[in-house]
This record gives C-alpha cells, sequence and structure tokens, in this order.
C-alpha cells in the first residue's frame, strides 16, 4: 500500500496580485512565482526575461591546465582518447568532446566502460588497453574525481589524464595533469550543480577562448539531453543550457538526435519531460543492456541513413530492457507479496538468481513507488550478490548501507539512492542491518510527500493555463511541473481507454464539469466508485487533438474527499509496526484494538458487500462512526479470516472479501492476531 502525503505550498495572493501589476503577467503566472518563492526582482527576471548568462568557463579551478594540456595534445598530434560513462550524462559528454576534437584535427578516440564486468568509472584494464593503441592523454568525463590508483597507473605508462567531473571527491584527489570539478576544494565558480554534459560544455567554451554562444548553437542540444538525463536542478546555468538545447533540437539538424526523436515519436518541439520520457531513457538503455558506444556512434553520426539504422537499434534494446525490467520486476513483487516479513518491513530488500544488473535500480524505482518504502533490488550471480536501492525524502539510504559497511565488498550512493556487493551469503544480513539501522535512526518511517502548488477551483480551468505555464519551462528537478489540487470533485463516470490501460474519469462540482486522465491505472486497480467525492492532484498541459491545442488535466494522484490523511498513514503505519511484533505503547494498541460491537458492525458491513471488492479508503471512511481506523480495520479483517469468518484478497487499494458460512458461534476473541496483540501492548 503506496500511501503519499499531501502539503499544500503557502500562496500570498496580496503579493501576487502586486507582481501580476508590476510585472503585467497574468495572475495566475503571479501566483506560481509566489509559491515558489521567485518574488525578487533578479528571480522574477532569470525567468520571464530569458536565460541566465554562462559564468566565465575559467572560474574553474584546473580549468587553465586543462586546456594548456589539451591544445598540446592538438597541436602535437597526440592521440587522445575521451573516458566516458555508459549513462546518459556521460554518452553524451563523451559525442560532444569527441565531436568537437575530431573538427580541430585532433587525433582522437572515444572508451566508454560496459556496465557489467567495468563498471561505472577508470579501471586498470582500460587504462592498459588504451595504453596499448598509443594514447598519450586520457580526458575523462562524467568521470574520475575518484580514479587515483587509475590515474596514478596512466602517469606510470607515460600517459597524463585531464579529469573532468561532476561528482564529489574523496578526502584524496588524483594526481592528474588538470582536475576540473566544481566540488573540489578551491574552486571558485559559481555554479555547483553542472552535469558531467555541463562540465563538458564549460570546457569546450574554455578551449574556445570563452565563446559560450557558440558552443551552445553548437552543441546545446547534446548538453541539454546530458543535464535532463542526468537529473540536476533545471535552475540558472543548467536551465539556460536546457533553453538553449531544447531550441537547437527543434530545429533539427543533428542526425543522430533527429533519428533518435523520430524513432521516438517525438514531435517536433519536445519539452524537457517529453525527453526524460523518451529519448533518454532509450540512451541509457545502451548501457544497461551492454551497447554502451552505440549511442556515442549514433550521437556523433553524420549519415541520415546510418543514423536511423542506429536508432532503430536502440529502439529495439530499449524495448528488451522494458521486457526485461518488467520480467524481473513481477518476480520481485511477487516474492514480497507472498512474504508478509518483507511487505511490512521499513526498508524492502528483495534478492533473485541472475537477474540483469542494468535493470535492477529500475525496478528498485518502481517497487519504492508502489510500496512508498526504500527499497534494495539484489541480483545473485555465482560468488557475487550486487544490489540497486532507491529511497524515500527524510531516509538516508546511503548512511543506511554505510551500516553494513564491515562485511560489504564494495558500496556507494547518495541519500536517495545507492548501490552495494556483498557475498551471497551475506543478503539476510544485509536486509536485517538495513532495516535495524531504519529502527534505531528512523523509528518512525518517512512516506512520500506529495507538494501541490496551490488549490484551484475547476471552473476557472481554461487552456490559458498551461500556457502561462510555459513561461517557466523547462520543468525537472528543482523546478517540477506544476501540481494542483481539486478537491470535492463528484465521480460521475470511469472509462477505459488505451487498451484499458488508463482511465478517463468524468468529475464535476458545482455544475464544473471536468474530464481527467488517470494514466497507467486500470480500472480493476482504481479504488473508487461512481458517486463519491474524489479529491485530485493534477497536471495541466496542453495536447494536440485533431489539430487543435486542448487542455488535458492529468491525476498525478488521488484520494477520498473528507479522509484523515495522515491518521490514515499513522495508523498504516502502526499496523505494520504490530506485524513486525514490536512492542506497541499503550495508544497504539488501543487504536488497533477493536471490541466486539466494533467487530460486529464490521461484520455486519462485510455482509452486506460481500462477494464485492471495496477500496480501503472508502471503507475506513464508512466504518469511522462505529470506531474504524485503518488500523483497526485491517487489524479486523485478519481476526475475521483466522477464525475463518471471511475470506479477503487485498490488491493496492482495493479489497475482495467473501464472508464464510460457519457451523456454531466463533469466539472471534480466541484469534492469535488478538492475542499477540495484547503481548505487545503488555510489553511496551
Amino acid at each position: 500500500m503506496n500511501i503519499k502525503k499531501w502539503e499544500v505550498c503557502h500562496l500570498d495572493k496580496d503579493r501576487a496580485a502586486r507582481l501580476a501589476e508590476e510585472y503585467a503577467i497574468p495572475f495566475f503566472l503571479a501566483m506560481l512565482l509566489d509559491i515558489r518563492g521567485l518574488t525578487q526582482p533578479e528571480d522574477i527576471q532569470a525567468v520571464l526575461g530569458g536565460e541566465a548568462p554562462l559564468s566565465d568557463p575559467f572560474q574553474m579551478k584546473g580549468m587553465d591546465q586543462a586546456v594548456e594540456r589539451i591544445r598540446q595534445a592538438i597541436e602535437g598530434f597526440e592521440r587522445i582518447a575521451v573516458y566516458g560513462d555508459y549513462d546518459a550524462d556521460g554518452v553524451t559528454a563523451t559525442a560532444m568532446l569527441y565531436t568537437y576534437l575530431e573538427a580541430v584535427g585532433a587525433d582522437v578516440l572515444y572508451y566508454i566502460p560496459q556496465r557489467e564486468g567495468e563498471g561505472y568509472g577508470m579501471n586498470r584494464h582500460a587504462v592498459e588497453t588504451l595504453h596499448q593503441e598509443g594514447v598519450k592523454l586520457i580526458i575523462t568525463v562524467d568521470n574520475g574525481i575518484s580514479s587515483l590508483e587509475e590515474v596514478a597507473l596512466a602517469r606510470e605508462l607515460g600517459m597524463d589524464v585531464v579529469i573532468t567531473d561532476h561528482h564529489r571527491p574523496h578526502e584524496s584527489l588524483p594526481d592528474a595533469a588538470a582536475l576540473i570539478d566544481a566540488h573540489q576544494p578551491g574552486d571558485q565558480s559559481p555554479c555547483k550543480d553542472l552535469s558531467g554534459a555541463g562540465v563538458v560544455l564549460k570546457l569546450l567554451t574554455a578551449l574556445e577562448d570563452g565563446d559560450s554562444q557558440g558552443i551552445l548553437e553548437e552543441y546545446a542540444d547534446l548538453a541539454a539531453l546530458g543535464t535532463i538525463g542526468d537529473v540536476v536542478p533545471l535552475l540558472g546555468e543548467n536551465r539556460t543550457i536546457v533553453k538553449a538545447g531544447l531550441r537547437l533540437i527543434g530545429q533539427g539538424g543533428r542526425p543522430g538526435v533527429d533519428a533518435l526523436l523520430e524513432q521516438s515519436a517525438v514531435h517536433r518541439e519536445p519539452t524537457a519531460t517529453t525527453l526524460a520520457f523518451t529519448a533518454i531513457p532509450r540512451i541509457n538503455a545502451t548501457g544497461r543492456m551492454g551497447a554502451p558506444e552505440r549511442a556515442v556512434r549514433l550521437l556523433t553520426c553524420e549519415e541520415e541513413e546510418d543514423a536511423a539504422g542506429l536508432a532503430a537499434e536502440i529502439c529495439g534494446e530499449n524495448d528488451r530492457r522494458r521486457q526485461v525490467e518488467a520480467q524481473i520486476a513481477q518476480e520481485a513483487m511477487a516474492r514480497i507479496e507472498a512474504d508478509p516479513q518483507l511487505r511490512h518491513s521499513r526498508v524492502l530488500v528483495v534478492d533473485g538468481e541472475g537477474w540483469h544488473h542494468g535493470v535492477i535500480g529500475i525496478v528498485a524505482s518502481r517497487i519504492t513507488e508502489r510500496y512508498g518504502k526504500p527499497c534494495f533490488v539484489i541480483s545473485v550471480d555465482g560468488e557475487e550478490a550486487r544490489g540497486s536501492g532507491r529511497s524515500v525524502e527524510g531516509f538516508s539510504l546511503f548512511e543506511a548501507v554505510s551500516s553494513c559497511g564491515d562485511f560489504l565488498l564494495r558500496f556507494g550512493g547518495h541519500p536517495m539512492a545507492a548501490g552495494a556487493t556483498m557475498r551471497p551469503e551475506d543478503v539476510g544480513r544485509f536486509r536485517e542491518g538495513l532495516n535495524e539501522y531504519a529502527k534505531q535512526h528512523c523509528p518512525q518511517m518517512p512516506v512520500p510527500v506529495l507538494r501541490l502548488d496551490c488549490r484551484l477551483n475547476p471552473a476557472s480551468l481554461s487552456p490559458e493555463m498551461p500556457r502561462a505555464l510555459e513561461r517557466l519551462e523547462p520543468f525537472g528537478s528543482g523546478n517540477p511541473q506544476p501540481l494542483f489540487g481539486l478537491y470535492g470533485m463528484e465521480l460521475r463516470d470511469i472509462t477505459p481507454v488505451g487498451n484499458g490501460g488508463h482511465l478517463r474519469l468524468s468529475l464535476v462540482k458545482n455544475g464544473a464539469a471536468l474530464t481527467c486522465m488517470r494514466f497507467g491505472m486500470t480500472k480493476e486497480d482504481f479504488p473508487y466508485t461512481v458517486g463519491e467525492r474524489l479529491d485530485l492532484a493534477v497536471t495541466l498541459e496542453l495536447r494536440e487533438f485533431r489539430g487543435e491545442q486542448q487542455l488535458t488535466v492529468a491525476a498525478r494522484d488521488v484520494k477520498l474527499s473528507g479522509l484523515d490523511l495522515e491518521g490514515y498513514v499513522q495508523q498504516y503505519q502502526t499496523y505494520e509496526k504490530y506485524l513486525r511484533r514490536e512492542s506497541l505503547t499503550a495508544l497504539e494498541a488501543a487504536q488497533l484494538t477493536p471490541s466486539r460491537e466494533e467487530l460486529a458492525a464490521l461484520y455486519r458491513y462485510l455482509a452486506a458487500h460481500s462477494g464485492g471488492t471495496l477500496g480501503f479508503q472508502s471503507l475506513t471512511m464508512a466504518l469511522a462512526p462505529k470506531g474504524f481506523g485503518l488500523g483497526k480495520l485491517l487489524l479486523g479483517l485478519d481476526m475475521l479470516e483466522e477464525r475463518g469468518l471471511a475470506k479477503s484478497r487485498r490488491q493496492g487499494e482495493r479489497l475482495g472479501v467473501q464472508l464464510l458460512p460457519t457451523q456454531g458461534k466463533v469466539d472471534i476473541f480466541a484469534s492469535p492476531v488478538f492475542q499477540k496483540l495484547r503481548e505487545l501492548a503488555e510489553a511496551c
């Protein structure tokens, strides 16, 4: 069960009105500026008046040395290797630098390590291979800041290394000919959130004596793909790079990018959001499935026919990635559902034999989205078990993994994502370690938060609203697509569309009718019925239909109107605490413990709906006057089922229930479920 907390941002309507008047903009846009804290003239100018200028690349520490060494290699016709990475950021950064160096007449090649066998960053085998190929200068992109041993090896073999990276360094830095990374000590550059492709853009600008405009006109498309793909904040200079890149992509002219967009069915003027769900996953698929150099070949391709063939291959690779991902996700979720102890743990750790390493991170993300919990997916292969994890805001997965560091072979990451390698026999120990850390450091686990910019009146919706929002583009990390609340909407109709994979909802409030899409949801999984009043968290977009632009309202999340969401979340967490056999406070036990009268009321309600399906939110609301919260409801269902009075099937937010015939009286309070609850309450 994935329950999100809704938070509505603060809005000062008077200040928004002043902004609207002062800058002659629609009140709706002024309202969004106020909500997002963009109220100072310089902030408003940055959004409404164009893009922020790119800072001087020579403000980056090490840029002078890097330019000098690269120019020396170009002029001396030394063999140069661009050492990249297999994700979208690393691939685009590689393509940018390789294309530039080739254009200026350098003797250049590129090297992309394989995810399987080599992994991220520099490695000894690659360094030795490049030495055998006559390379004199290695330029890293999107990696290298932690490659102390590999850089030392390169120097021993007579090669220099120029590092360009954007990751945070360790205490010791590599002994490189030049090192460019905004996070290194002493760096004075103002933008610390560049992607690897963004750093390369700075390097190219420096090589062209500061001609940022010329470099943007030539390489902004690739830099934008890398910036969006790396999920860095789309603010400041990153916003400038992406906006310039989107314009360049819209104009066309780079055969590889054009072919990829065509194969991805992307129209000529894509948004950052569109690219994040189409072109970029396809680039990433090459690294996940074992052929990352194919993406570099595509992005550096100069012939349209060749580009079309490569794009088709890459899209086929992405289709295979999706199939593999879906299969592993299905297996992983089946294991979670089959094991209540695993399903109700604080951190979900699920493992399987031979799962494809390239997709387990995506699977972990899908599981986190479904269950609202941190998740680690581990693939066991021979003598190694490799895992990738994703977290929720408020729980540092990296710190949790670090607590298990004494028996891990390798690990790394950050609060929201981490990776670890261990011996297969230590997987169980790892699962216990993560959950023990969570128990000690985060007794009340955080739940995903959905932040709404503001509430809207459905009667006020118009196509002018998403047009106004275009001024805030591009949307992404640090500048999310605006999310709005529509409250108290009566559900009039539910229509499956797209072969049943999506829903079209017909809603009304105070005479204002509205059609809302719920993408990725089947009718069987939708836990609400016609006639109920719903709150919806929605996005507003313009989509072309039969040659006309129409307002599209899409629901990101839905809940029952009037539901005490905070109490609903808290009750479910208490129920899970009981299932984990942890001690309960007197208050927690009271919240879960049903009386005989309450159980009778539950039984009567279920009898009236036996054989059908009910949404948990609807069921909780219906029984709230009888003293039920979600936790007590779930425990009452467990007691009924254990004593042979009912049979239930839980699927997401829906409950299928059937009452069973009985002979004679059944003492429901003889239930082991109830007895265990009493023991846990007495242990507090």
